[in-house]
């Protein structure tokens, strides 16, 4: 989604539902569905490798080309000019404590990415 600016460079909203890890044991699920659930572990996975190449110095570079959803959120998580937000929803069941901690400790790394400084806009 662009939105016209008032004044300077159009804005870019983008949002992701990431949907969960997918549990196959948990969920039953078979054929297609089953696949969908691990193309999109597959996803969570390649983005949890960037976070975490991104919070640690020593770690080699990310492989944003891992999976359309790295390659999608690549300015988000490398532009210091870029604003990301990160929404964990949990369940307060004992049944989902595992998601719950997992959801928890995925949204904290996120949390953690550095940012670089934004330089300030040269006058002419």
């Amino acid at each position: 989604l662009t939105l016209a600016a008032a004044a300077g460079p159009p804005r870019h909203l983008t949002l992701i539902d990431l949907a969960g890890s997918e549990r196959a044991s948990a969920t039953g699920n078979r054929g297609l569905r089953l696949a969908e659930g691990a193309h999109i572990n597959k996803s969570l996975l390649a983005l949890a490798n960037c976070i975490n190449a991104l919070t640690h110095p020593a770690a080699p570079k990310p492989k944003f080309r891992d999976s359309k959803l790295t390659l999608l959120l690549k300015t988000a998580l490398e532009s210091a000019a870029v604003r990301l937000v990160v929404v964990a929803c949990v369940s307060p069941s004992m049944t989902s404590v595992d998601d719950t901690l997992n959801t928890l400790k995925y949204a904290r790394r996120a949390k953690e990415m550095p940012k670089s400084e934004v330089a300030a806009p040269q006058e002419a």
